[in-house]
Formats: C-alpha cells, structure tokens, sequence
C-alpha cells in the first residue's frame, strides 16, 4: 500500500475526480482546500506585507492505494493536473505500514 497526496489548482479537481472513476476498485480520496507557496523565482521584494499574503488557494488530495494502482493514479495525477503554468502542484508517494478500513473493521498489515 502507498499513500499519494497531491496539490493541485482548485479548477482541475472535476476532471481528476471523473478520471478516477474509471480505475476499477478505485478506493476513494479526501479532498482539503489548501493555501500554499512554491519555489519562487528571485525578484525584489514588495514588503513584508505581500510576503506574509502571497499564497494561492490550492487543493490537496490524499488517498491510500494497493501498490498495483499507484501508477494509474499517478499517471492521472500529472496528465490532468498538469496546465504547464506556474504553480501547478506537487504529487508525492509515501509507503503505509498498516492501514485500518473502519467501516469494515478489516486490518490491513504488511502492505
């Protein structure tokens, strides 16, 4: 098991959403709206003002997945969230040791 969390912009949500209907037995996702800031390329500083409030709104996506799913997932992760502007997001895969799906009480060890 793997646990994929990705920021993308808010407007590709919908069609990241509609993609991943089409995984089989795809698990599910949760979905937080975000603020954040990414590299910034040096320029002259506007005040401390613009540097305390230069963050866009962004959407984070988190989501557990079987390891045979991961590149699926990835793959719809960059070729549908990806606008080729600034600021697009970040995508990034992290292993799970144990997983608990509570609404079915079924302990998942060793993933």
């Amino acid at each position: 098991m793997k646990e994929i969390k990705a920021v993308i912009q808010p407007h590709r949500l919908a069609k990241v959403r509609s993609a991943f209907k089409n995984i089989k037995n795809f698990p599910g996702m949760t979905i937080s709206k975000v603020e954040g800031c990414g590299r910034h390329h040096a320029k002259p500083s506007a005040g401390i003002l613009q540097e305390l409030t230069d963050y866009s709104p962004k959407v984070r996506i988190d989501m557990v997945v079987p390891d045979e799913l991961v590149e699926g997932a990835l793959q719809i992760l960059v070729e549908v969230g990806h606008t080729g502007q600034a600021g697009d997001g970040i995508v990034w895969v992290t292993p799970v040791e144990r997983m608990i799906r509570l609404s079915e009480k079924i302990i998942v060890q060793d993933c």
